[in-house]
């Protein structure tokens, strides 16, 4: 007891992004939390499109314009990419809930197929909507 150090031990550091190397599981994780945020930006665009519907065809025609404009495209097409992102990760969860893919060569196949997956979903559909002239 002689030896003892009056106060607090010195305690560990949490590790962040700047310990860690990064690897597809770590992006996966911060790329599903960051998507599920993007979608509540989402929910409130789409707010704004009822609330544009129940207050005329001006407001309508102003909103879609807004939606139908490139920044407004570019953004619908990161709410697309989310959508599918989430959505896919969200098996993934799916899966480790039933135990399994946990194993390291699985966990980061599964997050590299849930980001190409997302990806291709993404512009599969957008190409579709420019085929059937909906852009």
């Amino acid at each position: 007891m002689a030896n003892a150090t009056p106060g607090a031990k010195a305690r560990p550091l949490s590790p962040h992004a700047q310990v860690w190397r990064w690897h597809v599981t770590m992006a996966a994780s911060i790329l599903n939390r960051a998507t599920g945020a993007a979608l509540y930006g989402g929910a409130i665009i789409l707010m704004g499109w009822a609330l544009s519907l129940a207050s005329g065809p001006v407001a309508y025609d102003n909103y879609m314009g807004l939606l139908g404009s490139i920044p407004g495209k570019v953004v619908m097409f990161g709410l697309t990419l989310s959508v599918f992102y989430h959505l896919f990760a969200g098996l993934r969860h799916l899966a480790w809930d039933s135990g399994k893919g946990f194993a390291p060569a699985t966990a980061n196949q599964t997050a590299w197929a849930a980001l190409i997956g997302s990806g291709v979903a993404s512009v599969a559909v957008w190409v579709l909507a420019g085929f059937m002239g909906k852009l």
